[in-house]
């Protein structure tokens, strides 16, 4: 039987649909992202960590989001070339989307419904929130905006 996660489908930043199910087999770190953030810089550490480890069975997968303090606001095209420009990412963006609340992503209410934060808030706190999943489809790790990209290296390179 497949892992609920990968009943789940997205819509990627050029407008083409995605499946988690796509994915299967393969290590994720699905965060939410924005432009005009206080850490936007991680988008660097997301795109080494993809670099090093896509080989090896990592994806990464960024998921815009303005709903915090209105800093992404952009729409595809902008958010895709600052992206490229400012960071040279490569790894799969999703449209933007919601993460918390009735407008929330399908899959982002799953993630927070089984991996709650701190003291069991389901809420989003912030941007670059990271979910860590692995090869069958298991949510093993929730990440605050607080957690560097590099330093979750060696939890993705215990489940590769």
């Amino acid at each position: 039987m497949s892992a609920p996660l990968y009943a789940f489908d997205f819509t990627l930043l050029d407008g083409s649909p995605a499946r988690l199910q796509d994915y299967a087999g393969k290590v994720l770190l699905l965060v939410n992202t924005a432009s005009q953030c206080g850490y936007t810089p991680q988008y660097a550490g997301l795109e080494a960590l993809y670099r090093r480890y896509r080989d090896r069975g990592l994806v990464v997968v960024g998921f815009p989001c303005n709903q915090f303090g209105q800093q992404e606001p952009g729409d595809a095209a902008e958010i895709g070339a600052f992206c490229q420009k400012n960071f040279g990412v490569s790894f799969p963006m999703a449209g933007k989307i919601d993460v918390n609340g009735a407008t929330a992503h399908p899959l982002w209410d799953y993630l927070t419904r089984t991996k709650p934060g701190l003291l069991g808030t389901r809420r989003v706190k912030w941007n670059f929130t990271k979910f860590l999943i692995d090869r069958q489809g298991r949510i093993v790790a929730r990440h605050s905006a607080l957690t560097k990209p590099e330093a979750l290296a060696g939890k993705i390179e215990a489940l590769l």
